[in-house]
């Protein structure tokens, strides 16, 4: 058998064992479900940001979730968080979107998720100028009971330069 052929019948057989043997699709790998819930979770958590909705947010964090904004101390609980982000809210008007970097299921239960985003925060009661907004996130979640996932603990840090004097 010359080399050619040899490599084409190598090619057929590893074409033939990467195909079903049945007339049905392969089941997606058990973490492709984690993944899509956690990607949609983070698609909700974007919205209620852009939209300053506390409640719809607060629907994403588990009872004793942990929120650690840069440049202050974590904040512990669920009505903690709750009362982090009326303060948030009161202060700016967020715009942003969420790049999603990574996801990785960590047990059955536990996953996380890397992200980024960009956009502007406006404060509010100002005439100021939006400025630009950059982060990276990492959100660690949590299945409950009813199999939603939900943020357990979730931390950010800013991308955006430092204005220089």
């Amino acid at each position: 058998m010359n080399a050619f052929s040899f490599r084409s019948t190598l090619a057929a057989l590893a074409l033939a064992a990467a195909l079903p043997t049945s007339g049905h699709a392969a089941k997606p790998a058990p973490d492709a479900s984690v993944k899509a819930a956690v990607a949609a979770q983070l698609d909700r958590y974007q919205n209620a940001l852009n939209a300053s909705d506390v409640d719809s947010i607060m629907k994403l964090y588990a009872d004793d979730a942990v929120f650690m904004p840069q440049g202050h101390l974590p904040v512990e609980g669920h009505e903690a968080v709750r009362a982090a982000y009326r303060g948030i809210f009161d202060a700016i008007k967020l715009d942003v979107r969420f790049a999603i970097d990574e996801i990785r299921p960590l047990s059955k239960d536990w996953a996380y998720a890397r992200t980024r985003s960009n956009g502007t925060v406006r404060p509010r009661g100002a005439a100021a100028p939006a400025n630009a907004e950059a982060n990276q996130e990492l959100f660690l979640l949590q299945r409950g009971g009813d199999g939603q996932w939900r943020f357990a603990r979730y931390i950010f840090s800013t991308t955006t330069p430092a204005k220089q004097p």
